[in-house]
């Protein structure tokens, strides 16, 4: 999708309604979806935050910003992420922790005016976070300063989500050591699974409603 064609139906979709846990549900993992609002709630999860940044690639194609984790001890080792993390006590909101967050890990300042719309909140039970993500619209393509957090950035199209092709189905190893079957997104040669495609199949909805 051409980013001046994305950039006229801004409008449009920052007035649909989101997909919500519908959406989300297209592309998790069966043991996500016994986790309804209410047990969210009852678990108390750490609040996070993460940016989906939206720009215009080199040919003129609407991109955006994935990240690919460090080989730490964690939960999330290795895997593929929007930037972004946990909410510490002086952040004032979430969108400042997806601010902080973004800036620290691959050196973008972006400006809150460029934020035009939040997706659901997701909840990652593993690590028993819930994750707000905030759209951000860039008129340039970017350029990175990674931190120890990230070890690689890769920008897949927008069109790259839209495409059925790009959703498969495979086997993961969850980060306590139980293999589960899994919808995922085939982007850049890697495995988008889980909270990160959950976030990408609510924006695909957007992206559809919209055009």
């Amino acid at each position: 999708m051409l980013f001046s064609d994305f950039k006229k139906n801004i409008h449009i979709i920052q007035k649909t309604r989101l997909g919500g846990i519908k959406e989300q549900f297209q592309v998790a993992p069966n043991y996500r979806k016994q986790y309804d609002l209410k047990k969210i709630k009852a678990k108390n999860p750490t609040k996070s935050s993460v940016l989906i940044i939206l720009f215009p690639n080199s040919t003129g194609q609407t991109s955006f910003v994935l990240t690919k984790r460090a080989n730490y001890d964690g939960h999330h080792s290795k895997q593929i992420s929007f930037p972004g993390g946990k909410q510490n006590l002086n952040d004032k909101n979430l969108l400042e922790t997806a601010l902080r967050e973004t800036h620290e890990e691959i050196g973008l300042e972006i400006k809150p005016e460029t934020i035009f719309k939040k997706l659901t909140e997701v909840f990652i039970p593993v690590s028993n976070f819930i994750v707000q993500p905030f759209l951000a619209l860039l008129n340039y393509e970017p350029h990175y300063t990674t931190n120890y957090e990230v070890d690689a950035v890769f920008t897949p199209s927008l069109d790259d989500i839209l495409q059925l092709k790009n959703q498969k189905i495979t086997q993961v190893k969850t980060s306590d050591g139980k293999t589960v079957e899994t919808p995922y997104f085939a982007l850049n040669k890697e495995i988008v699974w889980g909270a990160t495609a959950m976030m990408l199949s609510e924006l695909r909805h957007l992206i559809l409603k919209a055009q």
